[in-house]
């Protein structure tokens, strides 16, 4: 059985990652499998140095401490971890998902992402987590770990869930970008919900004649599609299309190719996720 993966936390994003996942159950039709992970530093005292010049009887008697602390706080984690899940899983009971499971993991998340995917065909993760600087704008720790891991499509929900009525397709016209557009077809996800398939650079040679196959393709399958081509930097001019055509979704490759490269590699996705108040879909 295939399913959707939802990762939540405490963070103020965890319910929005349960309305973008009811959102993506009800049109794949598909379960939803809720997981939290207990971190390590959640439960671990082993940061403390005790190398120092403390006595041995002093020592043995704070490691004993330390390893109590350690049994109780792993214990508080996991009831407040069972806790964030059956919230969850209430508020996907409301939104009318009928098939939801739990699943409370230690560890880092992109681990147990990397152990439970098998069968997903979708993984929703918050764009910031609990640990993230809202002040600051951080990104959560583990978002760019999950991308890298993860196989399968990872939708970033965004702060709060809109109605997807646009969507738009990064477009960097590589040789690996047909491959998001064969996704996109072959799943119901975006079935029915406009498209604007927009390239950075210019729509000449391999990269034209690509961009040209991606709008047949679509329309073919079905999709409303507008097409849109524009110079410059890509995080720039991409969020500058996004807030100007209303796009509720972005869609884009995990790897790109030139100017796109840095999308999730480097520093240009951190400009580009904080830039962009809206979900995005990242396609590996």
């Amino acid at each position: 059985m295939t399913k959707i993966l939802a990762c939540v936390d405490g963070s103020i994003y965890a319910q929005s990652v349960c309305d973008h996942a009811a959102w993506a159950a009800t049109r794949m039709q598909v379960p939803v499998e809720l997981v939290h992970a207990l971190g390590r530093r959640e439960t671990s005292s082993s940061h403390y140095d005790l190398s120092g010049s403390l006595e041995f009887g002093e020592r043995e008697a704070l490691l004993a401490d330390l390893t109590e602390l350690d049994e109780k706080k792993s214990k508080v984690a996991a009831r407040r971890g069972r806790l964030v899940l059956d919230q969850a899983a209430a508020r996907l009971t409301e939104d009318g998902v009928p098939e939801v499971a739990q699943r409370l993991r230690h560890g880092d998340i992109a681990d147990a992402i990397g152990d439970m995917e098998g069968d997903a065909r979708l993984v929703i993760i918050g764009k910031r987590g609990e640990a993230a600087d809202f002040a600051k704008g951080h990104l959560g720790s583990n978002l760019e770990r999950v991308i890298r891991a993860s196989k399968k499509p990872v939708l970033v929900a965004s702060r709060a869930f809109q109605p997807i009525r646009r969507f738009m397709v990064a477009f960097d016209g590589g040789r690996s970008s047909p491959q998001i557009v064969e996704r996109l077809i072959a799943s119901p996800l975006l079935v029915d919900v406009a498209c604007h398939l927009f390239m950075v650079g210019e729509p000449s040679g391999d990269a034209g004649e690509r961009l040209h196959a991606a709008q047949k393709q679509l329309q073919n399958a079905g999709y409303d599609v507008t097409v849109g081509t524009a110079s410059g930097d890509a995080d720039e001019v991409i969020a500058e299309r996004v807030k100007r055509d209303e796009i509720d979704l972005l869609v884009m490759g995990a790897y790109g190719h030139s100017r796109i490269r840095s999308l999730i590699v480097g520093s240009t996705t951190t400009r580009l996720i904080q830039s962009c108040a809206i979900p995005m879909l990242v396609i590996r």
